[in-house]
Formats: C-alpha cells, sequence, structure tokens
C-alpha cells in the first residue's frame, strides 16, 4: 500500500458573496475531486490546537502526524533547516520578509503594509535586496541568509524568542503598533526602509509597476527544532514535495527526502505538473511509501484577497496535481490511500489565516465507498465526521488506527 497527501495551503474559506455564497472550494470546478469524493470518506479536521496561533508550521507539523503542542520551537528554525542553516542550541531563527510599505511622507511607523510578499518578488531580485541590508546589519550578533522570493531569515546568536506579528496580518494597518518590542529589530526594519526604498532593484520593479521590496519585517522566532524521524514513527519511507522552505524544513527535520522541481516556485503558476510527475514517479519507481505534495498558490491568493485567483489555484490544483495522480497510480495498478486537505483556512474577507476546522478526503484505491458527499467546507461538516486532533488524521491515513 502506498501513502499520499495532497496539501492546498490555506485553501478551506468561507461563503462569499461574489460567488453567490459558496466557497472558493465550493464553487471552483474540480472534476477530479468530484469523482473522487463519492468514493471517499469526507470529514472535518482540527489542524490548529487551542491556543496555538493558526500558522502553516503548527498546521502542517499537525498534518504530518507531529503534535504542535511537543514539536513546535517556531517557524524560523524550521526553515533554516531548508536552508542549510546550521544552529546552535542558544540560536534564535527569525523569519526575515520582504514586504511592501506604503511610500506617503510620513514616519516609518506610520506606514501601512500594501503586501506581504512584495509582489511575490523573484528570488533573485530579493538576494539583491538581502545582500544591501547584510552590508549594513550584519555583525557577530546577526546573520541574515537568502531564502525563496521574499521569506528569508535571520539567525540571532544569543538572542532570545520575543512575541512578533506575522506581516499577513497586519495587510492595509499601519505598522506601529505591530512593530518588535525589542529595540535592535525595530531599528533594523525601521532602517531598511532607508535602505531598500530607492535601491535599483526597486526603482526596475516600480517603473514596471510592480510592488516595491522596501521593507523588512520580522516574525516567526524559534530555537532548534527536535523532530523526531518521521520513518522511525510510521515505519514509512517519506519524501516532500514543495517549493517552500518551511515544508521543506520540516522534512529535512523529520529526515524524508526533499524532491526538488523545476519550476515549483510557490506562485499560482507554479509547475504542477511537475509536481504530479515527481509525486507518481517516487510512489510508482523510486520505492517512497508515502509522498506529501504541498501547493501554496491557494493561500497565497487568500493573503492576496483574490477570489477570482483563488478560485483557480484550486482548479489547478484539481485538474493538473489530483486528477493526473489519480490517473497515473491507477494507471500503474497501485493499491493506495490517498489525502486532500488543507492545513488551514486563509480567508478573503480576513486575508490572513484563521483557526477553523478544514474538510478532508480521504480515498481508498482498495475500498471505494459510495454516496454523494462533495468535497467542500460545508458537506464535509455534514458528514458528521470531525477528527478533533489534526496530529491524529495520519495514524487514520497509514491505518494505524
Amino acid at each position: 500500500m502506498k501513502y499520499m497527501i495532497i496539501l492546498g495551503d490555506g485553501m478551506a474559506d468561507q461563503p462569499i458573496a461574489e460567488l453567490g455564497g459558496k466557497t472558493p472550494l465550493e464553487y471552483a470546478r474540480t472534476p477530479a475531486l468530484d469523482a473522487i469524493s463519492k468514493k471517499a470518506e469526507i470529514g472535518m479536521v482540527q489542524t490548529i490546537p487551542e491556543g496555538m496561533n493558526p500558522g502553516s508550521d503548527t498546521a502542517n507539523l499537525a498534518v504530518l502526524g507531529y503534535n504542535p503542542k511537543t514539536y513546535y520551537t517556531g517557524r524560523s528554525p524550521l526553515e533554516a533547516l531548508s536552508i542549510g542553516v546550521p544552529m546552535s542550541d542558544t540560536d534564535i531563527a527569525i523569519r526575515c520578509n520582504i514586504v511592501t510599505l506604503s511610500e506617503e511622507n510620513c514616519a516609518y511607523e506610520e506606514r501601512t503594509i500594501v503586501d506581504h510578499s512584495a509582489g511575490e518578488i523573484s528570488t533573485q531580485e530579493a538576494a539583491e535586496l538581502i545582500g544591501a541590508v547584510r552590508e549594513v546589519f550584519e555583525n557577530d550578533e546577526f546573520s541574515y541568509f537568502v531564502g525563496t522570493s521574499y521569506r528569508h531569515l535571520l539567525i540571532w546568536k544569543q538572542g532570545s524568542v520575543v512575541e512578533l506579528t506575522p506581516p499577513h496580518d497586519v495587510l492595509g494597518q499601519k505598522i506601529g503598533a505591530y512593530l518588535p518590542g525589542q529595540e535592535k529589530l525595530r531599528e533594523m526594519m525601521r532602517r531598511s526602509f532607508e535602505i531598500l526604498n530607492n535601491h535599483p532593484v526597486n526603482l526596475r520593479r516600480a517603473e514596471l509597476g510592480l510592488n516595491k521590496a522596501n521593507s523588512l519585517w520580522f516574525w516567526g522566532a524559534g530555537t532548534k527544532p527536535m523532530l523526531s524521524g518521521f520513518q522511525d514513527k510510521t515505519g514509512k519511507k517519506g519524501a516532500m514535495i514543495s517549493a517552500v522552505d518551511l515544508l521543506k524544513g520540516i522534512a529535512v527535520g523529520a529526515g524524508m527526502t526533499n524532491i526538488e522541481v523545476d519550476g515549483a516556485d510557490g506562485t499560482l503558476e507554479t509547475n504542477y505538473e511537475g509536481k504530479a510527475k515527481a509525486a507518481v514517479q517516487a510512489l510508482v519507481s523510486d520505492g517512497f511509501d508515502f509522498v506529501y505534495v504541498h501547493v501554496e498558490a491557494p493561500d497565497e491568493m487568500g493573503h492576496q484577497g483574490s477570489y477570482e485567483r483563488k478560485v483557480k489555484a484550486i482548479e489547478y490544483l484539481d485538474q493538473r496535481v489530483i486528477g493526473p495522480v489519480k490517473k497515473a497510480l491507477d494507471d500503474a495498478d497501485l493499491e493506495y490511500r490517498m489525502l486532500v486537505m488543507p492545513d488551514h483556512p486563509t480567508p478573503i474577507c480576513v486575508r490572513t489565516h484563521t483557526s477553523d476546522p478544514v474538510p478532508y478526503l480521504l480515498f481508498d484505491s482498495t475500498k471505494p465507498q459510495s454516496h454523494t458527499w462533495s468535497y467542500n467546507e460545508r458537506e464535509a461538516e455534514a458528514s458528521g465526521i470531525y477528527v478533533p486532533d489534526g496530529y491524529e488524521l495520519l495514524d487514520i491515513l497509514l491505518q494505524n488506527q
């Protein structure tokens, strides 16, 4: 038996008036999911433990079977694993976003966050900008590391875990109340605007009508992670397919194999077909028992507040990943169990994550069911099936319960 999770990051949502009172998942054209759902278990699962922030870090740990209350030490340390940054026990890792701040003539604290991803800036452009702030700020205490697109890393030697607010929680708001209380971090953020706003990279972006990447934003501080091995705890040889450093870092910490896919970039135009092909090859030809396919696009579209693009992201996931993967596994005459789900909701109305339960679909090629459920939030809730602790869903997938 082979096992697979296909995760549409932030795919769950709330009813939207412009979609006729439907969620993007209800509204999207999803022929593959429509067909599979009639033969699968549909239910709801609580991926975010009570009292924890609804981040992709805690949620994806739960989906992979790790109780976040036991294993979570912060988001950035997981990303450090992906980038290959060694951490000592006294290091603090901090996510370093490059964001777009408004440019009116005012104090830094009076500016607003226009875009938490700086228009999904390319990694090449972002590397130039990180290089510019590194020249000014880097010293024996603070080290900067380039990640992917707008997502980068700061290591604070002998630092402390301080409270920091994710930028996607501050979209459209004045930033003053959300700046770090820690003076050195706050000052680096303030000075970064002076360094970046008129940097040649940003002047070129402005000429092209693109959002400038004109400020650093720190969040997600944490200490060195200690995950137990995925194969040790499940007996399954696992692989991760994702464009996002967070997921790659979880895989490194769990001893899973990261499979790189050319053109996989975490955007709406990511290489869906490449991810599907890599997943099939891993299960059919390369000896993996378990594959986790992570697609970031629905979450990014939720943060952008675009229900049209979120619908398109879900349709791409269905038609360019789920459908082709199922057909290939069927054609290979494999026995498999497939779990499709989001990690958390990213509702268009708030443009950030929430802690609400999410719908899941569990299909077993050897035991197809027969019912009329469709895969969406409304019908998953109506099914009456509910998993209160998200980290237990993996055992259900692996038939360990």
